[in-house]
C-alpha cells in the first residue's frame, strides 16, 4: 500500500508513458511520414506531361507537314501577285498572237502560279480517288470482307447538277472580269484625267513670277497616281517612287497621312490657289480635280467591297464535294480510270475558280507602274516640247517683223 502511494505521488496515472513507446516513437514518426514518399507520385505525373508534350509535339508536326504545300503554294501566289506587269508593244503583240502560243504557254505550265497554286486541291482529290479505286479493287480481288460495300453510284445526279455547276463557275469568273474592266476604266480615266490637267497647266500659266509655283503644281500631279497606286496595292514603296518628284518636307508631310492621295490633291489646290490666273482659267482647272475624286471612290469602292462572300463559298464547296464524290461515280465505267480523271476534271475547273478570284482584285493584275512612269514621261516631254516650241515660234515672229519691203509694206 505504501509503495503504491508513493508512486501514485511521483507519477500521476495521467502522465504515464511507458518506455517502449519512448523508445518506438522516433520509429513512427519515420513510418508514418517518410521522406521519399512524393517520388512516385512525381514521376508519374512528369511522365503525363512528357508524354502529353510529345502528343502535341506530334500533332504540330503533322499538321505543319500537311500545311507545308499549301504554305508554299501560297507564296508562290503572292509572289506573282506582287510581280510588276509590263504594258503591250507591238513586238510584244506579235508574240501574243503567234501560232506557236500554245506550245509556248504548255511549256510554261509549270512556273505558272496559277497552276502552282493548285497542286494542294488537284493533289488531295487524286489522293482521294486512289483510295477509293484501292478499296473497290480490293473489293473486287476479295481481300477485303465480303459484307463491305463498294462505292458505287448512279451518274444520273451528276448528269443533273453539270450545268448548274458550269453556269456557276462562268458567272464567278464574269463578276469578277466586270470588276477588272471596272478597275481599268478607273485608272485609264485617272490616266487620262492627269494628262489633261498637266497640259492645262502648261499652257495656260504664261507668267514667269509662277515658274516655282508651275514646277511644283505639275509635281504633285505626277505624284498623284503614285500616291494611288501605293494606295490601292498592298506593300507598295510609295516612299521610293514618290522620292524623286516631291520635296522632303513635302514627302514627309505625305507619308504622314492618312490617305496619301487625297494630301496630294490639298497640294494641288493650294498650288493652284497661288497661281496668278483668271478666274475662268482657275474653275476650269479645279474642274480638273473632280476626276481624281471619282478615281478614288471607283477604286476604294473595289477593294473595299469584294464579291459577295456567299457566291465565293458557293462556288467553292460545290467544287470540292462534286470531286470528292466524283470516283465514287465513275467507279463502274471507268474503274482505275477515275484517277486521271479526277485528276484532269479538279485541274480544269479549280483553274477556272482561281483565275476568277485573281483577278477579282484588279489592281495588282493591272501594270501600274509602267502607267505612273508613262505619265511622268509625258508630262515632263510636254514641259521640253512646250519650251522648244515656244522658242522656235517666237523666233519666226521675230524674223518674220523684220521682213518687210523698200515701200515700208511687209512681204507676203
Amino acid at each position: 500500500m505504501k509503495q503504491a502511494t508513493f508512486r501514485s505521488k511521483i507519477l500521476p496515472p495521467s502522465h504515464f508513458i511507458p518506455k517502449t513507446l519512448l523508445k518506438l516513437q522516433p520509429s513512427i514518426t519515420t513510418l508514418t511520414f517518410p521522406s521519399k514518399s512524393p517520388n512516385p507520385l512525381t514521376f508519374k505525373t512528369l511522365s503525363c506531361l512528357e508524354s502529353q508534350s510529345q502528343s502535341e509535339t506530334k500533332t504540330l508536326t503533322l499538321i505543319s507537314v500537311l500545311r507545308a504545300i499549301p504554305d508554299w503554294a501560297d507564296r508562290v501566289k503572292e509572289r506573282g501577285v506582287k510581280q510588276k506587269r509590263t504594258l503591250y508593244s507591238h513586238e510584244k503583240w506579235v508574240e501574243h498572237r503567234s501560232s506557236l502560243r500554245h506550245v509556248r504557254h504548255l511549256l510554261s505550265s509549270l512556273s505558272s502560279r496559277v497552276i502552282l497554286s493548285l497542286i494542294p486541291p488537284v493533289i488531295a482529290f487524286t489522293m482521294v480517288a486512289v483510295v477509293i479505286a484501292s478499296y473497290n479493287s480490293a473489293l473486287d480481288s476479295h481481300l477485303l470482307p465480303g459484307f463491305l460495300p463498294v462505292l458505287r453510284a448512279s451518274s444520273l445526279p451528276y448528269q443533273l447538277t453539270a450545268p448548274a455547276l458550269a453556269l456557276l463557275l462562268v458567272f464567278r469568273t464574269e463578276a469578277s472580269y466586270s470588276r477588272f474592266v471596272d478597275g481599268k476604266k478607273a485608272w485609264t480615266q485617272i490616266i487620262a484625267g492627269t494628262n489633261d490637267f498637266a497640259t492645262m497647266v502648261i499652257s495656260g500659266t504664261d507668267n514667269s513670277t509662277d515658274e516655282c509655283i508651275k514646277d511644283s503644281l505639275l509635281r504633285y500631279i505626277m505624284a498623284f497616281p503614285v500616291a494611288l497606286k501605293g494606295h490601292v496595292i498592298c506593300d507598295s514603296d510609295v516612299s521610293g517612287d514618290l522620292q524623286d518628284l516631291l520635296d522632303a518636307d513635302d514627302l514627309a508631310i505625305v507619308l504622314d497621312s492618312k490617305h496619301r492621295p487625297r494630301c496630294i490633291i490639298e497640294f494641288i489646290s493650294q498650288s493652284l490657289q497661288l497661281l496668278n490666273l483668271e478666274a475662268t482659267k482657275q474653275n476650269m482647272l479645279e474642274s480638273k480635280i473632280s476626276c481624281f475624286h471619282e478615281g478614288i471612290g471607283v477604286c476604294e469602292q473595289l477593294m473595299g467591297i469584294p464579291i459577295p462572300l456567299s457566291y465565293t463559298r458557293l462556288t467553292s464547296r460545290f467544287l470540292v464535294l462534286w470531286h470528292l464524290t466524283l470516283p465514287i461515280i465513275l467507279w463502274d465505267d471507268c474503274h482505275w480510270i477515275v484517277v486521271p480523271a479526277t485528276f484532269i476534271s479538279a485541274a480544269s475547273l479549280f483553274c477556272i475558280e482561281e483565275v476568277g478570284v485573281l483577278i477579282e482584285e484588279p489592281f495588282p493584275m493591272l501594270a501600274l507602274d509602267e502607267l505612273c512612269n508613262l505619265v511622268q514621261s509625258n508630262i515632263q516631254e510636254a514641259i521640253a516640247t512646250q519650251k522648244v516650241i515656244q522658242a522656235q515660234v517666237s523666233a519666226k515672229r521675230k524674223s518674220h517683223s523684220y521682213q518687210h519691203c523698200a515701200n515700208g509694206w511687209p512681204n507676203s
